[in-house]
């Protein structure tokens, strides 16, 4: 079982017209609801409200097939974060966080021990962010590092965080981390004045096996001990970009978790890091064609598979 930690949260989306609709997001939400669709046994260990939004939240979880039972759920209201999509589908977010649901994961409502099911944790987004959750999940990866598959995917929220208390807990959070998943602005943000790959490789450095960069239109790229490889992204008409990260990183896992490579020390041939970033590529590419945090299930992905 892979857990995924963080925040779940409603998204304000434009219509188009003026107006907004409600979607249910946040990057570990999205990635457990990809990673369980793609067929991975997984948990979301978070924090839900008991409001309508926090049980829409719960419910699509459930019905994608992600297990609730390490998440609470308090009386907190669901936080919101309003998204503006710009012409190319490109999304920024304003986030409305003050006393709601997903910030409030504190220390007591992480187990004490995790079960031997659980192969691996994903942790990122606000969940490195807004406190205590923040504090909360370093210290689990601290505490898990070397056990299990521990994977990052930072994806910064710029507006958002307090520059250096966060830059540093990200460092801190990459050292105990088995995979970091980033996307090129992330790392541009992280490591002013380097390239994506002189990034990945100093990433490396600090002890992590491996490094995955996205660059949207442009593919993927992954240094993994002595392999640097960069592959292209499948051709599709983008309606926009929202959760196509958090697919990428799902499907990422879930072809480590079909091909038996969940391990703390994980190394992958280099034919395998290619097709495990293909894979991932498409899952993003197939999430961009359709609007709104809505990754593909595993049949869409089959489907598209050489046979």
């Amino acid at each position: 079982m892979i857990v995924v930690c963080g925040e779940a949260l409603i998204d304000m989306i434009p219509n188009g017209d003026g107006t907004r609709r409600a979607a249910p997001g946040g990057g570990p939400f999205n990635t457990a609801r990809a990673l369980a669709r793609l067929g991975v046994p997984t948990a979301f260990l978070g924090r839900l409200s008991e409001d309508v939004f926090g049980r829409q939240l719960a419910s699509l979880l459930v019905s994608d097939g992600a297990s609730l039972k390490l998440a609470s759920v308090g009386p907190e209201s669901t936080t919101i974060a309003v998204a503006d999509v710009d012409s190319e589908g490109f999304a920024e977010y304003q986030f409305f966080v003050e006393g709601t649901s997903a910030p409030n994961l504190i220390p007591e409502m992480v187990p004490e021990e995790l079960g031997p099911e659980v192969s691996a944790l994903h942790v990122g987004t606000l969940g490195l962010v807004l406190e205590p959750m923040a504090s909360t999940l370093v210290d689990l990866m601290s505490r898990e590092y070397g056990k299990r598959l521990v994977m990052l995917d930072p994806n910064i929220r710029v507006g958002l965080v307090a520059d250096t208390e966060y830059r540093d807990r990200l460092q801190t959070a990459i050292s105990q981390s088995t995979i970091v998943k980033a996307s090129h602005a992330d790392l541009a943000w992280l490591y002013p004045g380097l390239d994506h790959q002189e990034t990945a490789v100093r990433i490396l450095s600090a002890g992590v096996s491996l490094v995955v960069v996205t660059l949207g239109a442009d593919g993927a790229f992954g240094a993994h001990r002595d392999a640097r490889m960069t592959v292209a992204a499948p051709h599709v008409d983008v309606v926009d970009t929202i959760g196509a990260g958090d697919a990428f990183g799902a499907a990422l896992l879930a072809w480590l978790h079909d091909h038996g490579a969940i391990r703390p020390d994980l190394h992958l041939e280099p034919d395998e890091l290619k097709a495990a970033l293909d894979f991932a590529c498409l899952a993003g590419a197939l999430t961009c064609a359709r609007a709104g945090a809505d990754p593909p299930w595993k049949w869409e992905m089959e489907a598209r598979q050489p046979s």
